[in-house]
């Protein structure tokens, strides 16, 4: 089979076409029903890669919703690769802009959460952080500590109560009405086994991702107080070791000089 038939073949399970020229059936002179029956397969594998995916969103909006959804997105996004653990991963952002899911504001962050626990549960596995190595660190040092990142961490921030909506509906807590709604944000990672979604107080969010992206535990003190005066670095740091975001301190070029000296 060419290049050209090939992709011929790949693009019309995609859409409702008739098979490329110069394909046959074996037990047909007219392949339209076999190719047919391919493409339902393809569809339903890759609905239910997304479906397992996303099993909270499928259950907010419904079976056929998601189906409906899904099916739009699996057009316009075909995977790139023949692993499907990553397919999906841009799914929330199609969701946001998705016009018949227009009305559930928060679907695409809680999404996100569930996007960020299968990266999570796939990363490469890391030992978190001893706390005793961060109380061995004069205080006049911690100001400018650089911490590296568990592979398996993202912080997510969202307008709307996705934490808590998405546990509802991943069956990690009670479904009820949301008596508080507001904004959320969480760290999702994976220190040892288990995917945690972990919920941030005040100004959390910017505390950590200055962290993750290498700033100084200083400057990312200082960036989350001035986004909320209510932040509290020491309930921050108590998450940071409980929930074994960091591996490890990140050695600047004064350190590696004095452990070569």
């Amino acid at each position: 089979m060419s290049d050209a038939t090939q992709s011929a073949f790949a693009a019309g399970l995609l859409e409702a076409t008739p098979p490329p020229a110069g394909i046959a059936a074996w037990n047909s002179p007219s392949p339209e029903r076999r190719y047919g029956v391919y493409r339902n397969n393809v569809a339903a594998s890759l609905t239910g890669a997304l479906a397992t995916r996303f099993p909270a969103a499928e259950r907010i909006v419904g079976p056929d919703f998601f189906r409906a959804m899904a099916a739009v997105f699996i057009r316009l996004n075909p995977p790139r690769s023949p692993l499907l653990l990553a397919y999906g991963d841009d799914f929330p952002d199609f969701a946001a802009n998705f016009e018949p899911a227009r009305e559930i504001a928060y679907l695409a962050d809680v999404m996100r959460i569930e996007a960020a626990r299968t990266r999570a549960y796939h990363a490469a596995d890391a030992a978190p952080l001893d706390p005793q190595v961060l109380a061995e660190i004069a205080p006049d040092r911690l100001g400018g500590l650089v911490l590296v990142p568990q592979p398996s961490l993202s912080v997510l921030s969202s307008p709307h109560p996705a934490v808590t909506i998405w546990a509802m509906n991943a069956g990690e807590r009670p479904v009820e009405p949301v008596a508080d709604w507001r904004g959320q944000d969480a760290l999702v990672v994976r220190p040892h086994m288990i995917v945690e979604v972990v919920p941030l107080p005040p100004a959390g969010a910017p505390f950590f991702g200055h962290l993750a992206q290498g700033r100084a535990l200083a400057e990312a003190a200082s960036t989350a107080m001035a986004a909320d005066a209510a932040f509290d670095i020491s309930a921050n740091l108590a998450i940071l070791l409980r929930a074994g975001a960091f591996t490890a301190i990140r050695k600047d070029q004064d350190d590696e000089d004095r452990d070569h000296a």
